[in-house]
């Protein structure tokens, strides 16, 4: 039998890892000692990906990992590599397309893949497999003892195998088209794609498990505003985006105690959520409800947002001011069990028209709908129905509501918290960042813009070293190359943040950081960037994404970002960079358009170059400023820079101060003269602007 103590993960900084630090497998992390050990006994590798979060990862743990004889299996057939997914997406994201080409199914975690033992293409894989048969697969064990025997006896083939395997996976990547004129087609086919996929009952895309797919959300309020400035306003396209953010907020996906949201529901209402909470599905969606309310006007989008940016800064913001990672889903050993209720727990806690209020606006008073035995929160009847439930009107109603809330977040908090991830990732918090500064500038909280600036230098403080970032931080160890991710989404934040206030230093990094991508991630060749950095470890593909996954595409946000600095700066290396990107990307775009959701922010900005503002100038500056910002308008980018600023990069310098407020205000290439009058001003920014009032009927 194994003996039990710590293996080779027990120096780690992943929580994940460190959770399989006192397995009986005799873990490594993927490092050069395992890839050796592997060559030279020529063992296959295990390699196992998965993250702290992450319920099946844990089944699996408890049921093969941590088993005595599972183990002994394991170290006796192979070397074992476990890897955290959040980590390393470098290693995941080949891995999982591989998977995909392998088993002709979608991935996911936990994922078990088999590599050779010498160059570490992976030749057998899936996903979770239990420890005895059932759900129709077969046992781990029989799994390990198979392909022990496939890849002592049948070694050619496998080679055979890979080769083909390689050639697929070179296949995936993106084809350069250089001849085809970039146009506005896969904008429409995108759009036409999401309405027929859209749940019109319940919002959101498909049925379950159903996922808030920010990327889609953001397209549907893109093309409603290009519409509307282009004259024909598609309102079907603010329906279907408004309608899903109003079915989450009141789904149990969302939280309706603490805020936040989990990272999916299980079935097709948003009634049950999967209780992760992903900092990576928080920053986008509250960058989402946060515009929503300044393009409707709804005042519950503005609630979540608020609630959403509370939650961060409360329970995921770092002493440090970086923002962890993720809550897990389990607690006690059960997943959801931190989050839902019986009434009688809460009827103890609140007084009888408190509860009646309580219990009819979030299902209380109806059948159990977790597992048939507790309530999970979720929204069940409208004012008006709890109103007449409860014997009050409907603002006494809301105000009881309103009233139980705390003292039941209060109460939760005392359980046994959901475990905490609290690695910082930088390209997550680059997410996070920009939802932030989104909230303090259209919301003018300065709590959230405290938030974002305390994040931000803490990336630049710890996570920047000799002019390369490194992708994770925890315990005080920066680690990692950083990724295509970590490069574009910063850059992305930082340019949200200078939209609400001047930071000379945040526009100087974004252009360290352009520069690296440039200089250390672009392929030159045919365009576009690389995951991973020309002096990275070399694994044996190198991906170049140019499709949405749970997170938007690098590439697009490279793109985008790009074009933005580059007409801000007038730096053509910028603008030309952007270009390529979309032409390597454009084949695959005009394939499927909805799956490249980000890539497309960058083709409507291309085709229609976004509106810069630069204001300078003293007293008025702040009066000037807030005007540009108010409204819902994508395409512009507005920095107000005080008159004192000097030593500014590239085109900035030109943007000259002068007696009073001033405005250089720009289309793509094309500049008008310097704007002194604020009437001016308005009939400048009219055009870009558009706002619907709506009404949430009932919420």
């Amino acid at each position: 039998m194994p003996t039990r103590g710590t293996n080779a993960l027990a120096s780690e900084t992943s929580p994940y890892l460190l959770q399989h630090a006192d397995n009986p497998v005799q873990w490594y992390p993927w490092c050069n000692e395992a890839l050796d050990k592997a060559r030279e006994e020529k063992k296959p590798i295990l390699l196992s990906v998965g993250y702290s979060a992450c319920h099946w990862c844990h089944v699996m743990a408890h049921e093969s990992f941590e088993d005595d004889e599972t183990a002994r299996i394991m170290n006796e057939l192979f070397v074992n590599i476990k890897v955290d997914r959040e980590e390393r997406p470098d290693l995941d994201k080949i891995y999982q397309t591989a998977h995909q080409i392998l088993t002709q199914r979608a991935g996911g975690w936990p994922l078990t893949m088999f590599l050779t033992s010498d160059d570490h293409t992976p030749f057998f894989g899936g996903t979770y497999f239990p420890r005895e048969q059932r759900y129709g697969m077969p046992a781990f064990k029989e799994i390990l003892q198979w392909v022990a025997s496939v890849h002592r006896e049948k070694l050619a083939d496998i080679r055979q195998q890979n080769e083909s395997l390689v050639r697929a996976m070179r296949s995936t990547e993106p084809v350069p088209d250089r001849e085809s004129k970039i146009n506005r087609e896969p904008l429409y086919e995108a759009y036409r794609a999401l309405q027929s996929s859209f749940d019109e009952r319940f919002g959101g895309f498909g049925g379950a498990p159903k996922f808030p797919h920010p990327t889609n959300l953001e397209r549907l309020l893109r093309h409603f505003a290009a519409t509307s400035v282009g004259g024909d306003a598609e309102i079907r396209a603010l329906q279907m985006a408004a309608n899903s953010l109003l079915r989450m907020a009141q789904g149990g996906i969302y939280d309706h105690l603490g805020g936040g949201f989990c990272r999916y529901s299980v079935d097709q209402f948003w009634m049950i959520p999967h209780f992760e909470k992903m900092l990576y599905d928080n920053g986008p969606l509250l960058t989402l409800y946060t515009e929503a309310r300044q393009l409707t006007g709804e005042a519950l989008f503005e609630t979540v947002a608020r609630e959403t940016a509370d939650w961060v800064i409360r329970e995921m913001q770092s002493p440090e001011g970086g923002y962890y990672s993720t809550l897990d889903a389990d607690s006690e050993g059960k997943e959801g069990k931190f989050y839902v209720w019986t009434p009688d727990e809460v009827k103890s806690l609140l007084d009888d028209d408190e509860f009646r209020a309580f219990a009819a606006r979030y299902g209380l008073d109806g059948e159990p709908n977790f597992e048939g035995e507790a309530w999970h929160l979720h929204t069940f009847k409208d004012w008006t129905q709890v109103a007449a439930d409860a014997g009050v009107d409907e603002a006494r109603a809301r105000a009881l509501v309103a009233g139980a809330k705390p003292r039941l977040f209060e109460v939760r908090s005392k359980r046994v918290w959901p475990g905490r991830d609290e690695k910082i990732l930088t390209a997550w918090n680059a997410l996070m960042i920009k939802g932030m500064a989104t909230a303090a500038r259209v919301l003018g909280e300065a709590r959230y813009l405290e938030s974002a600036e305390r994040a931000v230098d803490f990336i630049r403080t710890s996570l920047w070293r000799e002019g390369r970032l490194l992708a994770t931080y925890k315990d005080g160890r920066a680690r990692h190359p950083a990724y295509l991710d970590d490069h574009a989404f910063l850059i992305d934040a930082l340019l949200n943040l200078l939209q609400c206030r001047w930071r000379g230093e945040d526009l100087n990094f974004a252009v360290e950081l352009a520069d690296v991508l440039l200089a250390h991630f672009a392929d030159r060749e045919n365009g576009g960037f690389f995951f991973t950095a020309d002096d990275h470890e070399a694994l044996f593909h190198r991906p170049k994404p140019v499709i949405d996954d749970a997170l938007p595409a690098g590439n697009g946000i490279a793109a985008l970002v790009l074009g933005r600095l580059g007409h801000l700066l007038g730096e053509n290396r910028y603008l030309k960079a952007a270009e390529k990107t979309i032409r390597a990307g454009w084949r695959s775009i005009s394939r499927f358009p909805h799956a490249h959701n980000a890539l497309l922010l960058a083709v409507e900005e291309f085709l229609d170059p976004p509106q810069t503002i630069v204001l300078r100038g003293g007293d008025e500056l702040s009066r000037w400023h807030a005007r540009c910002v108010e409204k819902y308008a994508p395409r512009r980018l507005c920095i107000a820079i005080p008159a004192d600023e000097t030593g500014l990069p590239g085109l900035l310098e030109e943007r000259v101060p002068r007696d009073g407020p001033v405005a250089y205000v720009c289309e793509g290439h094309v500049c008008g003269a310097p704007v002194t009058n604020f009437d001016e001003l308005e009939r400048a920014l009219a055009p870009l602007e558009t706002r619907i009032e709506i009404t949430v009927a009932g919420y």
